[in-house]
């Protein structure tokens, strides 16, 4: 038996491919009618302004007035009658001495000149020559500055005194002391740092005892020189 329709003319071939321009075709009709929008129409009236030419206002013509230029001044009279005064006083005429010398003069002035000497810190580690101890000044140069150190820590051990009050209260510590040794050779500035003031005032009196010392040079001249050494208190 044949089949009544044509393979050829099926309609469920593309109802995918029309459903889908279908429905852009709606959603584009229904965007364009929500986007739509409508005015009122109102009626201008338009007007104009006629301005007449009796409103021009009329400017006056006024003339100037020209001041005559003042008159010349008159001219000044010369005298008919010229008297002539004999100049009979003396005047006495001033020399003044030329500030040029020649080359034949001789200056001579007295300058004092004076030098002023800078004092200067030289490091205990790159001083030419390092201030000593008077027991130290027959030691080689090359042992000078070992000399000096083995003097103070023995200097140190003679005169070193626990405080009391540090005792009792049980502190100790290292004192770290910083002082100069003047171009002079005097003890100056002397600054301690630890942890204890009791410390740091013994620390003090025991490098204010230091002896007179032989001053550092450099190039041959006295210098000051700043040492710093550490003093260890500990309690047995």
């Amino acid at each position: 038996m044949k089949p009544k329709k044509n393979p050829k003319c099926d309609l469920s071939k593309n109802s995918s491919l029309y459903f889908s321009i279908g429905l852009c075709l709606m959603l584009f009709i229904s965007w364009r009618a929500i986007e739509w929008k409508s005015y009122k129409k109102t009626n201008f009236d338009l007007q104009l302004l006629n301005v007449s030419e009796d409103d021009e206002e009329e400017v006056p013509v006024t003339d100037l007035i020209k001041t005559p230029p003042p008159p010349p001044p008159p001219p000044s009279v010369a005298p008919q009658i010229i008297e002539i005064v004999e100049d009979d006083d003396d005047i006495e005429e001033t020399v003044i001495k030329s500030s040029e010398t020649d080359q034949d003069e001789e200056i001579v002035e007295n300058v004092e000149v004076v030098e002023e000497i800078e004092e200067i810190d030289v490091p205990f580690a790159i001083i030419e020559d390092a201030p000593l101890f008077p027991d130290c000044e027959r030691v080689k140069k090359s042992e000078q500055k070992k000399c000096f150190q083995e003097q103070i820590q023995k200097h140190i051990s003679r005169n070193f005194r626990y405080p009391e009050i540090a005792q009792e209260m049980g502190v100790q510590g290292k004192v770290f002391v910083v002082f100069v040794i003047g171009s002079d050779g005097n003890i100056t500035n002397i600054r301690t740092r630890g942890p204890d003031k009791n410390l740091e005032k013994e620390a003090a009196r025991i490098i204010g005892k230091l002896p007179k010392m032989i001053p550092g040079k450099q190039r041959g001249r006295p210098v000051r020189v700043p040492f710093s050494i550490p003093i260890t208190f500990k309690l047995q």
